[in-house]
Order: structure tokens, then C-alpha cells, then sequence
């Protein structure tokens, strides 16, 4: 392994950790905001066992999702 391959991975994994920090970032200011608990979103509880299926969250985040993916990609 030479310096140029070292290097390579270091500016991966810098990248890599900016992302994961962002991500995280976002997902504490949405569930702040209560944004995955819409209406339309399905909560199931028993005892000792919770399930939660994020329908509608799930479409909404999609569609801003690919709002700002077209606004990127048209752009270039």
C-alpha cells in the first residue's frame, strides 16, 4: 500500500463521517419537529413489543428528497 492509496481511504472515511453527522443532525431536528409521528403513520403497541411503520413519513421525506435531487441534478 503506497501513500496515494492511504490517502484515498482517509478523504473516504473524512466524508463518510461529515455524512454521518449530517444524517443524524437531520434526524434529531425532524423528530424534534415531529416529523415521524404524521398522521397516516401506523403505531402498533402491545406489552412488551412496539411497531412502527412510517408510511406517510416516508412519502413525504421522499418527495423532498427528490425535489432537491432534481434541483441538484438540472443544474448541472
Amino acid at each position: 500500500m503506497g501513500l496515494n492509496s492511504l490517502d484515498g481511504i482517509g478523504r473516504w472515511l473524512i466524508f463518510t463521517g461529515i455524512v454521518l453527522v449530517v444524517l443524524g443532525l437531520v434526524i434529531v431536528l425532524f423528530s424534534r419537529l415531529g416529523f415521524f409521528r404524521l398522521p397516516g403513520d401506523i403505531v402498533i403497541a402491545r406489552r412488551n413489543f412496539v411497531l412502527y411503520i412510517p408510511i406517510v413519513s416516508s412519502i413525504v421525506l421522499s418527495l423532498i428528497l427528490t425535489v432537491i435531487l432534481n434541483l441538484i441534478f438540472r443544474r448541472r
